[in-house]
C-alpha cells in the first residue's frame, strides 16, 4: 500500500511530500536510539565528541606533526640509546657474560622505546592518527575476500501481538500502514490480562485484518496525505532542522527537529507576527500528527481558529463546529456538559469578560451561579443562550416559571437565597446580571444562535467532557463576521479544556489543543488552567502575534506557566525582552587585547623607540591580552528582534519529567 507519510523531505512547507512507498518491517526496525527532548529519533545518528573531534582537525597538519614527532623519536632513540649502552660499558657491563649483557641491553631499549612512544606519540597524536587512517585502511584490506553470502536475519513485527493467537498471520498478508500498526498494539496493550477483551481482540483482527479496532470514523489515514513528516510508533512529528551554530547545544547541531507529547504536555507558546510561519510550519503539522494519533488511538485533538485559517481540511475531523455557517453540523456546549452548574457557571462568566472587565469577574460569577443553578434544578438541564440572556437581564415571566418548576420539584427552598440574591440586585446600576445579559447578547445573533440554544431545533452539541475518547474537534470562530463573538468562544473553549483534560479519569489518551490566535484567549483563569495540564498528560499550544495584546500583568505568568516558548521572525524588541531574560545567560570566554605605550627597559631602549618615533612617527606599543569567562544572554532582545532568518525560530524546550533543552535556532523549512 501506498502511503503519503512525507518520510522524504520537501522543499516547501505549504507543498505535500512526494508519495513513497510504505515498507512495514523497513519502518518497524528503523533504529530509534533515545535522544534528548526535540531530537527526531528515527535513523538519528547520535553526537560523537571523537568524530567532532576529528572533524575540527585537519588531516594534513595532522599527519605532518605525526611524521615530525615520528623521526625526532627516531633519532632519540638512536642516540639515547648510544648514550646508555655507553654509560653502562663505563660501569662494567662488558665484565658479564653474555646472556646478562643481553638482558641489561635489551631492557634498556624497551624503556627507551616506552619512554620516545609515551613523550612523541602523545605530542604527535599518533593515537587518533590510528585511529582515523590505519584501522580503516586495514578494516577494508581484511574485507577485501567478500564472506559468504548469509541470509539477513527475519525481523518479526508482529511478535509482540503473537500472543492472540494464529489469526495474527493475517495481518502477515496485507498492506499495513503506520496507523494501523501503531492502532493494533495500542488495542492490544489495552486488552491486558482480560479474557474477554483477548476474545473480542482475536475476533476483530480475524474479521477485518489490519482494519480491526478501527477508529469510529473508520479511517485508516488523514484524507488528501500529509504535509509533516511522522514517526507515530515514538508519536513524533518532524518540523525542521537545528542549526549547525555555536549557539546550538553540541547534540542537536544538524539533527531533526521534532516534537511529541513528552515535550507539548508542558504547552507550547510561539510568538510571532502574520506571515512568519507560525500557522503552516507549527499549528498545521502539531495538529495533522494529533489527528494521525487520534486514529491510532493515542491521542484527541482540539483545534481552534479562525474559519480561514490552514489548520487542515474539515475532512481530518470528526467533529467541525462552524458558529455562522448554517451548514455546519455540530453545535456547542456552552457549558461543556460540567457535572456541576456552579463549575459550567464559572467558566461561561469568565468567558463572557473581557480583560477590562476583570475586577468584575467574582461578582459575574456569583450572579451566573444565581441563575444557571436553580435553572438546572428545575428544568433538568442547562439553559440556551436566549432562555439564560433573559433571566440575567430580569425577565419576569422566565423567573415566575421558574419559580414555580422549583415549587413543583420541592427544591425552592435550596435555591432561596439565590433567588431573592438575584431579584434585589434587578435593576440596579451595578447589577452584574445586566452586564452579562448584554454580553451573551453578542452570542445571541441570528447566525450564531442555532449553534447555541439549546431548544429543540438546536444542532447536536459537542461537549469538551469527551475527550475521554479519540476524538478530532476543529473549532472554526467566525472571526471576520462576529470577531467579539469570536473572542469569547476561544476563552470559553480554552478554559473548558483545561478544566476537562485535567479532571479526566482516564488519562491514557493525551489531550492536546491547539489555539491558533491565542490573543483573546489568555487570562489569569486560563494561566492556571495551564499550569494543572503538565500532570494530566495533555498540553496546549498558544500561538501570538505579540505579546503587547496582552495585559502586562499576565505576561511573566504565562511564560511561567509554559514549557517550551517559541520566538519566530521580526518580533518586537520588547517581546524579545521577555524571552531573553525566560532564557536566561550562559558563561562565554572572551579575549580581550590591550595595547599600551611601550615603557619598559632602560636608557639604550628608551632612547631606540624615541629614534623610531621621529622617523616612523608611531609610537612602540606592547600587547597585553586578557581572557575570562562573562555572563552573556543566550539570545539577546535585539538577536530575536533583528537577526533571526526568515523561515528559522529559536525554541526552548521541557518535557514532562523536566529534562530542559536550551534554546535553538531551527530551520523550519527542511
Amino acid at each position: 500500500m501506498e502511503l503519503n507519510d512525507a518520510r522524504t523531505q520537501h522543499t516547501h512547507p505549504h507543498l505535500p511530500p512526494p508519495r513513497t512507498p510504505f515498507h512495514l518491517p523497513t519502518w518497524a526496525t528503523a533504529p530509534r536510539p533515545e535522544a534528548a527532548p526535540g531530537i527526531y529519533r528515527q535513523h538519528h545518528t547520535p553526537h560523537d565528541p571523537k568524530a567532532a573531534e576529528q572533524a575540527r582537525t585537519p588531516a594534513g597538519p595532522l599527519l605532518l606533526r605525526a611524521a615530525l614527532n615520528l623521526l625526532a623519536a627516531w633519532l632519540v632513540f638512536i642516540y639515547g640509546r648510544g648514550f646508555a649502552l655507553s654509560g653502562l660499558g663505563l660501569l662494567g657491563l662488558g665484565s658479564l657474560s653474555e646472556i646478562p649483557t643481553i638482558l641489561v641491553a635489551l631492557a634498556v631499549n624497551l624503556l627507551i622505546i616506552a619512554g620516545v612512544i609515551r613523550v612523541f606519540g602523545h605530542m604527535g597524536r599518533w593515537r587518533e592518527v590510528g585511529r582515523r587512517f590505519l584501522l580503516p585502511l586495514l578494516s577494508r584490506t581484511v574485507t577485501e575476500v567478500p564472506p559468504a553470502p548469509e541470509q539477513a536475519p527475519v525481523v518479526d513485527v508482529w511478535a509482540e501481538l503473537r500472543p492472540a493467537g494464529d489469526v495474527v498471520r493475517r495481518l502477515e498478508g496485507e498492506a499495513v500502514g503506520d496507523v494501523d500498526y501503531v492502532r493494533l498494539h495500542q488495542a492490544w496493550r489495552t486488552v491486558g490480562s482480560d479474557p474477554a477483551a483477548w476474545q473480542e481482540f482475536a475476533a476483530q483482527v480475524a474479521a477485518r485484518g489490519a482494519a480491526a479496532c478501527a477508529h469510529p470514523s473508520e479511517q485508516r489515514d488523514l484524507p488528501g496525505g500529509r504535509a509533516a513528516r511522522h514517526d507515530l510508533l515514538v508519536r513524533q512529528v518532524r518540523l525542521g532542522t537545528a542549526q549547525d551554530v555555536p549557539k546550538n547545544p553540541v547534540g542537536h547541531r544538524n539533527a531533526g527537529f521534532a516534537l511529541d507529547p513528552r515535550v507539548l504536555g508542558t504547552s507550547l507558546l510561539a510568538v510571532g507576527p502574520a506571515g512568519t510561519g507560525k500557522t503552516a510550519a507549527l499549528a498545521r503539522p502539531v495538529a495533522e500528527a494529533l489527528c494521525l494519533q487520534a486514529l491510532a488511538g493515542a491521542a484527541c485533538a482540539v483545534v481552534v481558529g479562525a474559519s480561514d485559517a490552514d489548520l487542515g481540511p474539515d475532512d481530518w475531523y470528526d467533529v467541525v463546529i462552524a458558529p455562522g455557517d448554517p451548514a455546519a453540523p455540530y453545535g456547542l456546549d456552552l457549558y461543556g456538559a460540567a457535572p456541576h452548574s456552579d463549575e459550567a457557571a464559572a467558566r461561561l462568566a469568565d468567558a463572557l469578560l473581557p480583560d477590562e472587565l476583570a475586577p468584575r469577574a467574582e461578582s459575574a460569577r456569583a450572579a451566573m451561579q444565581q441563575v444557571v443553578g436553580p435553572y438546572r434544578a428545575a428544568y433538568g438541564g442547562y439553559p440556551g443562550v436566549r432562555a439564560l440572556r433573559a433571566l440575567l437581564a430580569g425577565d419576569a415571566e422566565g423567573w415566575a416559571e421558574l419559580g414555580e418548576r422549583l415549587q413543583k420539584s420541592g427544591r425552592r427552598p435550596e435555591f432561596e437565597a439565590d433567588l431573592q440574591q438575584r431579584e434585589r440586585m434587578h435593576g440596579r446600576a451595578d447589577d452584574p446580571g445586566a452586564l452579562l445579559a448584554d454580553r451573551l447578547a453578542l452570542l445571541d445573533r441570528p447566525a450564531l444562535a442555532a449553534g447555541f440554544s439549546g431548544g429543540p431545533d438546536a444542532k447536536p452539541a459537542f461537549a469538551m467532557r469527551a475527550l475521554e475518547h479519540p476524538l478530532r474537534v476543529r473549532v472554526k470562530l467566525p472571526e471576520r463576521s462576529h470577531p467579539e463573538a469570536a473572542r469569547i468562544l476561544s476563552r470559553l473553549l480554552l478554559g473548558q479544556f483545561t478544566q476537562a483534560a485535567a479532571d479526566r479519569r482516564d488519562r491514557e489518551l493525551f489531550a492536546g489543543m491547539v489555539l491558533d490566535d491565542a490573543t483573546a484567549a489568555v487570562d489569569a483563569q486560563a494561566i492556571r488552567g495551564v499550569q494543572r495540564l503538565r500532570g494530566a498528560n495533555a498540553g496546549v499550544l498558544l500561538l501570538l502575534r505579540t505579546l503587547s495584546d496582552l495585559p502586562e500583568a499576565l505576561r511573566a505568568p504565562l511564560f511561567g506557566a509554559v514549557g517550551n516558548r517559541m520566538a519566530f521572525p521580526g518580533i518586537a524588541p520588547w517581546d524579545g525582552r521577555l524571552f531573553s531574560e525566560a532564557w536566561g545567560t550562559h558563561l562565554v570566554r572572551e579575549t580581550a587585547v590591550t595595547h599600551v605605550p611601550d615603557t619598559s627597559g632602560g636608557t639604550v631602549r628608551r632612547a631606540g623607540r624615541l629614534l623610531r618615533k621621529a622617523l616612523s612617527g608611531t609610537t612602540a606599543q606592547t600587547e597585553s591580552i586578557t581572557t575570562r569567562d562573562v555572563e552573556r544572554h543566550r539570545w539577546s532582545p535585539s538577536d530575536l528582534a533583528h537577526a533571526l532568518p526568515s523561515g528559522h525560530a529559536v525554541i526552548s524546550l521541557t518535557s514532562v519529567t523536566g529534562e530542559q533543552v536550551p534554546p535553538l535556532l531551527v530551520d523550519l523549512r527542511h
